[in-house]
Protein backbone atom coordinates (compact mmCIF):
# COMPACT_ATOMS: atom_id res chain seq x y z
CA UNK A 1 0.00 0.00 0.00
CA UNK A 2 1.18 3.55 -1.01
CA UNK A 3 2.68 5.42 2.08
CA UNK A 4 2.17 8.87 3.03
CA UNK A 5 5.51 10.10 0.58
CA UNK A 6 3.86 8.57 -2.77
CA UNK A 7 0.87 10.12 -2.19
CA UNK A 8 1.95 13.73 -1.31
CA UNK A 9 4.38 13.25 -5.01
CA UNK A 10 1.57 12.32 -6.84
CA UNK A 11 -1.09 15.35 -5.36
CA UNK A 12 1.84 18.02 -6.37
CA UNK A 13 2.45 16.31 -9.91
CA UNK A 14 -1.34 17.16 -10.24
CA UNK A 15 -0.84 20.25 -8.72
CA UNK A 16 1.81 21.74 -11.65
CA UNK A 17 -0.02 19.45 -14.35
CA UNK A 18 -3.87 19.90 -13.86
CA UNK A 19 -4.92 22.71 -11.37
CA UNK A 20 -5.91 25.54 -13.39
CA UNK A 21 -7.10 23.84 -16.42
CA UNK A 22 -10.75 21.79 -17.40
CA UNK A 23 -9.30 18.57 -18.02
CA UNK A 24 -12.42 15.95 -19.93
CA UNK A 25 -12.95 13.27 -17.25
CA UNK A 26 -14.14 9.71 -18.60
CA UNK A 27 -14.30 6.51 -17.34
CA UNK A 28 -13.09 3.99 -19.70
CA UNK A 29 -14.12 0.76 -17.69
CA UNK A 30 -17.50 2.17 -16.92
CA UNK A 31 -17.22 1.64 -12.86
CA UNK A 32 -16.80 5.74 -12.37
CA UNK A 33 -19.28 6.55 -15.32
CA UNK A 34 -21.40 8.58 -13.35
CA UNK A 35 -18.96 10.59 -11.08
CA UNK A 36 -16.87 11.12 -13.90
CA UNK A 37 -19.96 13.18 -16.12
CA UNK A 38 -20.18 15.23 -12.93
CA UNK A 39 -16.34 16.25 -13.23
CA UNK A 40 -16.19 16.71 -16.91
CA UNK A 41 -14.86 20.28 -18.09
CA UNK A 42 -14.67 21.44 -14.54
CA UNK A 43 -12.06 23.78 -13.69
CA UNK A 44 -9.63 21.72 -11.17
CA UNK A 45 -9.35 24.28 -8.33
CA UNK A 46 -6.92 22.28 -6.13
CA UNK A 47 -4.88 18.79 -5.48
CA UNK A 48 -3.90 17.82 -1.80
CA UNK A 49 -2.89 14.83 -0.03
CA UNK A 50 -3.75 13.99 3.39
CA UNK A 51 -2.15 11.06 4.56
CA UNK A 52 -2.95 7.81 2.43
CA UNK A 53 -5.91 9.83 0.48
CA UNK A 54 -5.90 12.41 -2.21
CA UNK A 55 -8.45 15.24 -2.79
CA UNK A 56 -8.59 17.05 -5.84
CA UNK A 57 -10.86 20.05 -5.78
CA UNK A 58 -13.47 20.87 -9.14
CA UNK A 59 -15.45 23.93 -9.57
CA UNK A 60 -19.01 23.91 -8.47
CA UNK A 61 -18.01 22.56 -4.81
CA UNK A 62 -16.81 18.99 -6.39
CA UNK A 63 -14.34 16.99 -4.96
CA UNK A 64 -12.79 13.37 -6.10
CA UNK A 65 -10.91 11.38 -3.53
CA UNK A 66 -9.07 9.08 -4.22
CA UNK A 67 -7.52 6.09 -1.87
CA UNK A 68 -5.26 3.65 -3.64
CA UNK A 69 -5.65 0.86 -1.66
CA UNK A 70 -3.31 -1.73 -2.27
CA UNK A 71 -3.47 -1.77 -5.88
CA UNK A 72 -4.09 1.59 -7.25
CA UNK A 73 -1.97 3.48 -9.41
CA UNK A 74 -2.13 6.17 -11.62
CA UNK A 75 -0.23 6.33 -15.13
CA UNK A 76 1.18 9.64 -16.21
CA UNK A 77 1.28 10.58 -19.65
CA UNK A 78 1.78 13.33 -22.11
CA UNK A 79 3.96 16.80 -21.52
CA UNK A 80 4.43 15.83 -17.96
CA UNK A 81 6.03 18.91 -15.63
CA UNK A 82 7.54 18.19 -12.66
CA UNK A 83 6.64 19.63 -9.36
CA UNK A 84 9.97 21.94 -8.45
CA UNK A 85 10.13 20.23 -4.97
CA UNK A 86 10.62 16.89 -5.47
CA UNK A 87 13.48 14.89 -7.69
CA UNK A 88 13.80 12.62 -10.34
CA UNK A 89 16.44 9.46 -9.02
CA UNK A 90 17.70 12.63 -6.82
CA UNK A 91 18.08 15.10 -9.15
CA UNK A 92 15.58 18.08 -9.29
CA UNK A 93 13.81 17.43 -12.18
CA UNK A 94 12.04 19.87 -14.68
CA UNK A 95 9.52 19.39 -17.56
CA UNK A 96 10.04 16.42 -20.09
CA UNK A 97 8.06 14.43 -22.47
CA UNK A 98 6.77 10.92 -21.79
CA UNK A 99 6.12 7.99 -23.48
CA UNK A 100 2.84 6.43 -22.87
CA UNK A 101 3.60 6.62 -19.18
CA UNK A 102 7.35 6.62 -18.48
CA UNK A 103 10.14 9.52 -18.68
CA UNK A 104 12.80 9.66 -20.63
CA UNK A 105 15.32 9.81 -17.40
CA UNK A 106 18.48 10.01 -19.48
CA UNK A 107 21.70 7.47 -18.93
CA UNK A 108 23.18 6.84 -15.20
CA UNK A 109 20.24 7.66 -13.22
CA UNK A 110 19.94 4.89 -10.64
CA UNK A 111 16.48 3.05 -10.58
CA UNK A 112 15.51 0.69 -8.21
CA UNK A 113 15.88 -2.55 -8.38
CA UNK A 114 12.72 -4.26 -7.26
CA UNK A 115 10.35 -0.58 -9.11
CA UNK A 116 9.47 -0.18 -5.34
CA UNK A 117 7.74 2.74 -3.80
CA UNK A 118 7.99 6.07 -6.18
CA UNK A 119 12.03 6.22 -7.67
CA UNK A 120 10.15 5.50 -10.62
CA UNK A 121 7.20 7.76 -10.50
CA UNK A 122 8.07 10.91 -12.04
CA UNK A 123 11.81 9.11 -14.45
CA UNK A 124 11.73 5.66 -16.01
CA UNK A 125 13.19 4.88 -19.66
CA UNK A 126 11.94 6.31 -22.45
CA UNK A 127 10.37 2.70 -23.61
CA UNK A 128 8.42 1.91 -20.17
CA UNK A 129 5.07 2.13 -19.02
CA UNK A 130 5.69 3.78 -14.82
CA UNK A 131 2.61 3.32 -12.31
CA UNK A 132 2.92 6.18 -9.57
CA UNK A 133 2.49 3.30 -7.05
CA UNK A 134 4.26 1.28 -4.20
CA UNK A 135 4.73 -1.57 -6.71
CA UNK A 136 5.61 -0.14 -10.05
CA UNK A 137 6.15 -2.46 -13.17
CA UNK A 138 7.58 -1.39 -16.43
CA UNK A 139 6.22 -2.88 -19.86
CA UNK A 140 6.92 -1.47 -23.96
CA UNK A 141 4.42 0.77 -25.23
CA UNK A 142 3.75 2.69 -27.72
CA UNK A 143 4.94 7.07 -27.82
CA UNK A 144 0.92 7.76 -29.16
CA UNK A 145 -1.04 10.60 -27.03
CA UNK A 146 -3.50 10.33 -25.74
CA UNK A 147 -2.89 6.94 -25.06
CA UNK A 148 -4.99 3.66 -25.72
CA UNK A 149 -6.05 3.04 -21.80
CA UNK A 150 -4.59 -0.09 -21.18
CA UNK A 151 -6.42 -2.32 -18.07
CA UNK A 152 -8.94 -1.57 -16.17
CA UNK A 153 -8.90 2.68 -16.17
CA UNK A 154 -11.10 3.27 -13.63
CA UNK A 155 -10.97 7.30 -14.51
CA UNK A 156 -9.00 9.12 -16.81
CA UNK A 157 -8.36 13.07 -16.55
CA UNK A 158 -6.91 14.66 -20.08
CA UNK A 159 -5.66 18.16 -21.11
CA UNK A 160 -4.02 18.90 -24.52
CA UNK A 161 -1.07 17.75 -22.89
CA UNK A 162 -1.34 15.32 -19.74
CA UNK A 163 -2.95 12.30 -19.17
CA UNK A 164 -3.40 10.98 -15.78
CA UNK A 165 -5.17 7.44 -15.40
CA UNK A 166 -6.38 5.42 -12.47
CA UNK A 167 -6.56 2.24 -11.84
CA UNK A 168 -7.77 -0.66 -9.03
CA UNK A 169 -8.06 1.99 -6.09
CA UNK A 170 -9.93 1.52 -2.54
CA UNK A 171 -11.74 4.54 -3.11
CA UNK A 172 -12.59 6.71 -6.13
CA UNK A 173 -15.84 8.72 -5.31
CA UNK A 174 -17.28 12.49 -5.93
CA UNK A 175 -17.71 14.39 -2.77
CA UNK A 176 -19.48 17.09 -1.37
CA UNK A 177 -17.26 20.36 0.98
CA UNK A 178 -18.85 18.53 3.61
CA UNK A 179 -18.12 15.58 3.07
CA UNK A 180 -14.71 15.79 2.36
CA UNK A 181 -13.95 17.73 5.32
CA UNK A 182 -15.75 14.67 7.27
CA UNK A 183 -13.08 12.24 5.44
CA UNK A 184 -10.20 14.66 6.94
CA UNK A 185 -11.12 15.08 10.07
CA UNK A 186 -11.74 11.16 10.80
CA UNK A 187 -7.45 11.36 10.00
CA UNK A 188 -4.86 12.27 12.44
CA UNK A 189 -2.57 15.24 11.27
CA UNK A 190 0.06 14.93 8.87
CA UNK A 191 3.28 16.92 8.88
CA UNK A 192 3.80 17.59 5.55
CA UNK A 193 0.64 19.70 5.75
CA UNK A 194 1.37 21.30 8.75
CA UNK A 195 3.85 20.39 10.66
CA UNK A 196 3.17 22.80 14.30
CA UNK A 197 3.60 22.49 17.43
CA UNK A 198 -0.56 22.38 17.75
CA UNK A 199 -0.19 19.31 15.25
CA UNK A 200 1.99 17.32 17.02
CA UNK A 201 0.41 17.97 19.95
CA UNK A 202 -2.88 16.54 18.53
CA UNK A 203 -0.32 13.28 17.76
CA UNK A 204 0.60 13.13 21.29
CA UNK A 205 -2.62 13.64 22.52
CA UNK A 206 -3.88 10.81 20.63
CA UNK A 207 -1.34 8.47 20.79
CA UNK A 208 -1.27 8.95 24.53
CA UNK A 209 -4.14 7.87 25.17
CA UNK A 210 -4.28 4.08 23.08
CA UNK A 211 -3.06 1.47 25.80
CA UNK A 212 -2.79 -0.43 22.75
CA UNK A 213 1.35 -0.98 21.85
CA UNK A 214 2.89 1.92 19.62
CA UNK A 215 3.75 -0.69 16.75
CA UNK A 216 -0.03 -1.02 16.09
CA UNK A 217 -0.93 3.31 17.32
CA UNK A 218 1.35 4.65 14.44
CA UNK A 219 -0.28 2.82 11.87
CA UNK A 220 -3.50 3.92 12.81
CA UNK A 221 -4.42 6.21 10.88
CA UNK A 222 -6.75 8.36 13.02
CA UNK A 223 -3.89 9.26 15.39
CA UNK A 224 -1.64 9.65 12.58
CA UNK A 225 -2.06 10.19 9.22
CA UNK A 226 0.25 8.53 6.36
CA UNK A 227 2.84 5.94 7.78
CA UNK A 228 2.40 2.40 6.55
CA UNK A 229 4.66 -0.77 7.15
CA UNK A 230 7.68 0.51 6.05
CA UNK A 231 7.87 3.71 7.97
CA UNK A 232 6.59 2.37 11.15
CA UNK A 233 8.96 -0.80 11.69
CA UNK A 234 11.61 2.27 10.50
CA UNK A 235 10.43 4.62 12.94
CA UNK A 236 10.80 2.41 15.66
CA UNK A 237 14.06 1.18 14.66
CA UNK A 238 15.31 4.52 14.74
CA UNK A 239 13.80 5.28 18.02
CA UNK A 240 14.63 1.94 19.79
CA UNK A 241 11.39 1.58 20.78
CA UNK A 242 9.90 -2.16 21.59
CA UNK A 243 6.76 -2.40 19.02
CA UNK A 244 5.06 -4.09 21.78
CA UNK A 245 5.59 -1.34 24.27
CA UNK A 246 1.77 0.29 24.99
CA UNK A 247 1.71 3.66 23.76
CA UNK A 248 -0.03 5.38 26.87
CA UNK A 249 3.28 4.00 28.71
CA UNK A 250 5.85 6.47 26.81
CA UNK A 251 6.52 9.31 28.00
CA UNK A 252 5.63 12.71 25.88
CA UNK A 253 8.90 13.43 24.82
CA UNK A 254 9.07 10.29 23.52
CA UNK A 255 6.41 10.61 21.53
CA UNK A 256 7.34 14.18 20.47
CA UNK A 257 9.90 12.65 18.88
CA UNK A 258 8.21 10.16 16.83
CA UNK A 259 6.52 13.21 15.54
CA UNK A 260 9.41 15.25 14.54
CA UNK A 261 11.11 12.01 12.78
CA UNK A 262 7.93 11.21 11.09
CA UNK A 263 7.95 14.73 9.94
CA UNK A 264 11.29 14.63 8.69
CA UNK A 265 11.84 10.79 6.89
CA UNK A 266 8.29 12.15 5.03
CA UNK A 267 10.29 15.16 3.88
CA UNK A 268 12.74 13.00 2.93
CA UNK A 269 10.59 10.36 0.84
CA UNK A 270 8.54 13.77 -0.41
CA UNK A 271 11.31 15.20 -1.81
CA UNK A 272 13.57 12.06 -3.69
CA UNK A 273 10.75 9.52 -3.96
CA UNK A 274 12.15 6.57 -1.94
CA UNK A 275 11.67 5.17 1.91
CA UNK A 276 15.46 6.30 2.90
CA UNK A 277 15.34 5.57 6.86
CA UNK A 278 19.31 5.44 7.15
CA UNK A 279 20.94 8.70 8.08
CA UNK A 280 23.43 10.11 6.83
CA UNK A 281 24.55 8.62 3.21
CA UNK A 282 26.10 10.28 0.74
CA UNK A 283 28.22 9.97 -2.64
CA UNK A 284 28.02 5.92 -3.68
CA UNK A 285 26.32 4.48 -0.27
CA UNK A 286 23.53 7.37 -0.99
CA UNK A 287 23.30 5.98 -4.69
CA UNK A 288 23.42 1.93 -3.91
CA UNK A 289 20.52 3.06 -1.12
CA UNK A 290 18.48 4.38 -4.33
CA UNK A 291 18.97 1.37 -6.21
CA UNK A 292 18.70 -1.26 -3.00
CA UNK A 293 16.01 -1.37 -0.73
CA UNK A 294 18.54 -3.02 1.55
CA UNK A 295 20.84 -0.52 2.17
CA UNK A 296 18.29 2.21 2.90
CA UNK A 297 16.43 0.53 5.51
CA UNK A 298 17.69 -0.91 8.88
CA UNK A 299 14.92 -3.85 9.37
CA UNK A 300 12.67 -3.94 7.05
CA UNK A 301 12.49 -7.24 4.83
CA UNK A 302 15.64 -7.86 6.55
CA UNK A 303 14.24 -10.69 8.80
CA UNK A 304 16.97 -13.10 9.93
CA UNK A 305 19.86 -11.51 9.05
CA UNK A 306 22.34 -9.51 11.43
CA UNK A 307 21.11 -6.13 12.96
CA UNK A 308 23.59 -3.29 10.91
CA UNK A 309 23.85 -1.57 14.16
CA UNK A 310 24.09 -4.57 17.09
CA UNK A 311 24.69 -7.68 14.88
CA UNK A 312 21.03 -9.56 16.83
CA UNK A 313 18.81 -11.32 13.93
CA UNK A 314 16.07 -8.86 12.75
CA UNK A 315 12.81 -10.48 13.86
CA UNK A 316 9.56 -10.94 11.79
CA UNK A 317 6.55 -11.67 13.21
CA UNK A 318 2.34 -11.29 12.60
CA UNK A 319 1.22 -7.88 14.16
CA UNK A 320 -2.28 -6.66 13.79
CA UNK A 321 -2.67 -8.68 10.54
CA UNK A 322 0.60 -6.64 8.96
CA UNK A 323 3.95 -7.99 9.20
CA UNK A 324 6.52 -6.31 12.01
CA UNK A 325 10.16 -6.37 11.40
CA UNK A 326 12.21 -5.41 14.00
CA UNK A 327 15.54 -6.10 16.18
CA UNK A 328 15.18 -7.41 19.80
CA UNK A 329 18.87 -6.84 20.63
CA UNK A 330 18.11 -2.92 20.01
CA UNK A 331 14.41 -2.26 20.36
CA UNK A 332 14.53 -4.11 23.94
Amino acid sequence: MPEGHSVHRIARQFGVNFVGSRPAVSSPQGRFAQGAALLDGREMLDARAVGKQMFLEFAGDQWLRVHLGIYGAWDFSGEVRVDSSIQIHGQTPGHSRLGQNGENAGPGRAVDRDAEDSVTSIGAPRRTRVRMAETDKESAVSGTFPPEPVGQVRVRLLTDTVCADLRGPTACEVLTPAEVDAVVQRLGPDPANANTPAERARFVERAGKKKTPIGLVLMDQAVVAGIGNVYRAEMLFRAELNPHTPANSLDRAVLEALWDDWAELLEVGITVGQMITIDGLEGEAYQKALVERDERHWVYKLEGTPCKRCGANIVLEEFGARKLYWCPGCQH
